[in-house]
């Protein structure tokens, strides 16, 4: 008889879904090597390149999101529904998992459904600080519910809610890159301060307009710039790079990136938050007004009300954000203390308490 462990993991939509993932993935197979993990995920979705690049299968389904707007895909939404949770009980009919874990994401709540049906045991992964709104309708089915804030009671049954954290990249928890590496990496100099300016995967146009306003003011100040833009705006910020500005769209070595700055400005997300809890560099937060529930602003001030980070208001960095970094740039004794508070909010082995909940 084959005793080979089985394990499907859903969810995705963003990096901020995507890269949990695969870090459960990748310490599930660092505890069990022979086993073998299947993704699901949602169709033209990010998950769909970024899995296989992984080293994992992914297949896909056809679900999409609730348009918030008054839009013709609505209507489409119930067909796509049904028609994904038929796919995914045959996909769990074939693969036969031991255990489902969803990590947010549309693409997680068919898969989870069908698991359901098929009385596959479950284990959900909460990232935010507010739960999404498949996590809160499957958090009564499932085994366990790993979560990485405080008062989640007020989402989920109390006596399924583990307190993990949320897993990060490997390149990110165990990075070893030193100081000198990451400047020689980015072409920058070593008696200059450096500010790293980051939007989340897809940019943050408040931030980049923000910065751009401010550049001038920036480089008086003798201080170069890491700023990643996200695509949509990498033309217009491309024209102010020079010796002391590096302009991306895109970074793919944030390890890198986090070891050469000396204080970041970030949006919110929760990958993000728990990113900067591992590199322990003074940051300020610009949370995104454009999210559910306004969640990034929860994440935020879970940092905040701790003296972890300083946050600046969406609606107020166009006049603020600038000032507040070159202010924090002077001060070596409050960098000193966000670094502490933050470092002690960090949580290096996630992914290994996740998948101890899973195996359990």
């Amino acid at each position: 008889m084959n005793n080979q462990k089985r394990f499907i993991i859903s969810g995705g939509g963003t990096g901020g879904h995507i890269f949990p993932a695969v870090a459960i993935a990748n310490a599930l197979k660092k505890n069990i090597p022979d086993c073998e993990i299947l993704f699901v995920g949602a169709e033209g979705r990010m998950e769909m390149q970024k899995v296989p690049e992984a080293g994992y299968p992914i297949k896909g389904l056809p679900i999409a999101g609730l348009q918030r707007s008054l839009d013709f895909k609505n209507l489409l939404l119930p067909f796509k529904v049904l028609k994904s949770v038929t796919m995914a009980m045959k996909i769990i009919a074939e693969f036969k998992p031991d255990v489902a874990i969803g990590v947010g994401g549309y693409a997680s709540a068919p898969l989870l459904f069908a698991a359901k049906l098929k009385g596959v045991p479950f284990v959900i992964q909460e990232q935010n600080s507010y739960a999404g709104i498949t996590n809160k309708i499957l958090g009564k089915w499932a085994q366990k519910i790993c979560v990485a804030y405080d008062d989640m009671e007020n989402f989920f049954p109390k006596e399924k809610i583990v307190f993990t954290g949320n897993p990060v990249r490997a390149a990110i928890s165990g990075s070893k890159i030193t100081k000198q590496e990451s400047l020689n990496f980015f072409d920058l100099v070593e008696n200059k301060k450096t500010v790293l300016i980051i939007g989340g995967s897809l940019g943050a146009r408040t931030i980049n307009q923000s910065i751009d306003a401010g550049i001038e003011k920036i480089n008086a100040e003798n201080i170069q710039s890491i700023w990643q833009t996200g695509k949509g705006y990498f033309e217009t910020a491309k024209q102010k790079a020079n010796n002391s500005i590096k302009v991306f769209d895109f970074i793919k070595q944030m390890d890198m990136a986090y070891a050469a700055a000396d204080v970041i400005i970030s949006r919110a997300g929760a990958l993000s938050v728990s990113e900067l809890c591992i590199v322990a560099k003074p940051c300020v937060l610009v949370p995104s007004p454009n999210v559910a529930e306004d969640h990034q602003t929860k994440n935020a001030l879970s940092l905040v009300n701790k003296n972890a980070a300083l946050m600046i208001k969406d609606a107020e960095a166009k006049d603020k954000l600038v000032d507040a970094v070159l202010q924090l740039m002077k001060d070596e004794t409050q960098q000193k203390n966000l670094s502490a508070a933050i470092k002690n909010l960090a949580i290096a082995d996630a992914d290994e308490r996740i998948v101890k909940q899973i195996l359990n």
